[in-house]
């Protein structure tokens, strides 16, 4: 017994210290959750019953949460070490996913975006960690369309991207309250509301989906803009207690990103954001000091960013990995990949 007690618990480590998780489509036509290291090779694959969309990382164990493209009703809870199913999460009936989740700094907890479909609200589901992901609390997201949601660093407060949009299984994917649609970033920690943030009412269109935190706290944030002209802007920044900053670019710049942004990332310092769009084609950074875009680059069906380093990292459905830094040897093709929308960091 005293030698079992000093097994070492495996780590990150022990499945080839990953850097990203992504979730994607294999050649065959099924679907897997991949672990990839910094030099963007594949260090583990294990199977998805459906096509998968982001990912949760365990902060201590390797132990990964794939999550269902939206509207998808289950959670794969992975042992990227063996690569068994250790369990899968069931939606409460009158919920979906919405293909996001965060666990608790002590990974004691998962949380989840989900859409009580029959109330037209926003949920968060909480489910135990420590005794089989059975689900041990709900909360409201402050708002409809909970997309994206990530935790504040050192802390367990949560900030989650509430779209503003309605849907509901009965219409499909049909949008159902456009014409008063409510996006905000709310912050909630233990179940209560500590702040939201608005946009103003001339971007009540902006759908905010995709998030990402810096070191100090910022929350980068992509939208999606559902009206009918070329939309305002598309990438933006807040922080507690300060009011929303929106990344400048010229019309044309911001009309080639076709109002759709797949993710966001902050760079390691914090100093630039990257964002892309899969139906434009293009990955775009910006200067969070100024707010301006400094850089655009090509690649088609691209979505998925990170961070790496002292630069960023993307993935494509076209099966592409791109470090941006590396010149000389950009593109790295995995033609049995297709990767889906999401490259979920393990960078703390």
């Amino acid at each position: 017994m005293l030698a079992a007690g000093l097994t070492p618990k495996p780590t990150w480590a022990d499945v080839g210290s990953p850097a990203f998780l992504s979730a994607a489509a294999i050649s065959d036509g099924s679907y897997v959750l991949c672990g990839l290291n910094a030099n963007l090779q594949v260090r583990f694959q294990v199977p998805l019953p459906a096509r998968g969309h982001a990912a949760a990382s365990h902060p201590i164990r390797p132990e990964a949460v794939a999550f269902a493209h939206r509207p998808g009703t289950f959670a794969v809870v992975i042992d990227c070490l063996t690569g068994a199913q250790k369990a899968i999460l069931h939606a409460p009936k009158g919920r979906h996913f919405y293909g996001h989740g965060v666990f608790s700094a002590d990974g004691g907890l998962l949380f989840t975006t989900e859409n009580d479909f029959d109330a037209g609200q926003g949920r968060i589901g909480v489910w135990g960690a420590r005794n089989g992901y059975q689900r041990v609390d709900e909360w409201r997201s402050g708002g409809i369309g909970p997309h994206d949601i990530k935790r504040l660093p050192n802390t367990d407060t949560l900030v989650v991207a509430n779209g503003g949009i309605d849907t509901h299984p009965d219409t499909g994917r049909t949008k159902l309250n456009i014409a008063t649609m409510a996006p905000n970033l709310s912050y909630i920690e233990d179940g209560k509301q500590l702040e939201v943030a608005r946009l103003e009412p001339t971007l009540r269109k902006s759908s905010i989906r995709h998030l990402a935190v810096n070191h100090n706290g910022s929350v980068a944030f992509g939208m999606q803009w559902q009206g009918d002209i070329p939309a305002p802007a598309l990438v933006g920044v807040h922080k507690r207690g300060v009011d929303i900053h929106l990344m400048r670019a010229g019309p044309n710049q911001t009309r080639a990103m076709r109002g759709y942004i797949g993710s966001v990332a902050f760079s390691k310092d914090g100093k630039t954001i990257a964002a892309t769009s899969p139906r434009g084609g293009l990955l775009q950074i910006f200067e969070t000091l100024n707010q301006e875009l400094i850089a655009s680059v090509s690649i088609a069906d691209v979505s998925g960013v990170s961070m790496l380093n002292d630069t960023f990292v993307a993935s494509s459905g076209g099966g592409i990995l791109i470090n941006l830094a590396d010149n000389s040897n950009a593109n790295v093709a995995q033609s049995n990949f297709a990767w889906d929308n999401h490259l979920v960091s393990l960078q703390m």
